[in-house]
């Protein structure tokens, strides 16, 4: 039997009955919010790339903070941008570094918040790669090899400062073979076996990232990172990363960039069990950013969609630009 006898209209006929069987249902609690931490006194400095998204010193950095709290998102994501920078990226893992200060002033004002330490050294190599990098000139060019098993050790010792300092959440996104083995051995060896691990699992070398790069002030030197993060064109080599991580003893895993890779997301739903995040990165919230001020598109109505589909695509936490609008749009519609 079909139409006239089915029509899949009656289910749409009011507000009432599209919210009973709505599939798809997106809360607050879905949330995190990312912050730019900063040196300095004073500073609340806008990214030109990034319209509503600043950087804070650690003087400012609690209104933002009271901000997040007071509209109910449950959790922030940290990145530092240091006051210097070397090779080796020593301000990730330093006890005064600027994440470890920035998640101490957190959660000593709002301990029920939960802080997850972005765990890479981008920010903090004057090269702004995510690892320890062999240099050599070819051509009249500095060029440079990415060494891998070298940054893992890097990459423990910034993990553990920042569990040390409070995170609740160690997020690595650097994309070296091995770091969730590393760091989950790492965190339980200094005592820290509780302390989650949320894996940048499917990182691609997105062109998505350029706003990020400027907020972050982590753009390559040189090269590029397609040795270590994934081309965009590839499905089934993310289902080897994700299994990597979940083997190694990731507690969550997650799609970045979201947009994109929706597919992506879906697999690793249908594939794992674990907590599937969704990052919706830089380039995506400031495409919509520049069309919302030109008047081109309805941001509220975009942004929802954007990010239930994210839900349906399969994530159960989407970390966004956005999260702090969408908490003050879902709290409208109550």
């Amino acid at each position: 039997m079909n139409f006239p006898i089915v029509r899949h209209r009656r289910l749409r006929q009011s507000a009432a009955i599209r919210g009973m069987v709505r599939e798809t249902v997106l809360t607050v609690d879905d949330l995190i919010q990312p912050i730019f931490v900063t040196y300095g006194k004073g500073v609340k400095n806008e990214i030109s790339s990034m319209p509503g998204v600043f950087h804070f010193s650690l003087d400012t950095l609690e209104e933002e903070v009271k901000e997040i709290v007071d509209l109910g998102i449950p959790a922030v994501l940290l990145f530092g941008i240091p006051e210097t920078k070397d090779s080796v990226g020593t301000s990730a893992y330093a006890e005064d570094g600027i994440v470890q200060e920035a998640t101490r002033i957190i959660k000593s004002r709002y301990p029920d918040l939960l802080v997850v330490a972005d765990t890479c050294l981008c920010e903090f190599t004057d090269h702004g790669h995510c690892g320890m990098v062999h240099t050599f000139e070819r051509d009249g060019h500095v060029c440079g090899d990415v060494m891998n098993d070298e940054s893992l050790e890097l990459l423990v010792k910034t993990a553990v400062s920042q569990a040390r300092a409070g995170a609740d959440i160690i997020a690595p996104s650097n994309m070296m073979d091995g770091f969730v083995q590393a760091i989950r051995a790492g965190l339980d060896e200094a005592g820290y076996s509780h302390v989650p691990i949320m894996s940048y699992s499917v990182k691609y070398a997105s062109s998505f990232y350029g706003p990020f790069r400027e907020a972050a002030d982590s753009a390559p030197q040189f090269g590029d990172r397609k040795t270590y993060q994934m081309d965009p064109a590839n499905a089934r080599e993310a289902l080897r990363e994700a299994e990597s991580d979940v083997l190694e003893g990731a507690d969550m895993l997650m799609v970045k960039p979201a947009l994109a890779f929706m597919d992506i997301l879906r697999m690793l739903r249908d594939q794992f069990d674990l907590p599937l995040v969704a990052y919706n990165v830089s380039g995506e919230y400031s495409m919509v950013k520049a069309a919302a001020q030109q008047g081109w598109i309805n941001e509220r109505a975009i942004v929802t969609e954007m990010l239930l589909g994210m839900k349906r695509a399969g994530a159960d936490i989407i970390i966004t630009y956005f999260a702090k609008d969408m908490a003050r749009w879902l709290r409208e519609k109550q």
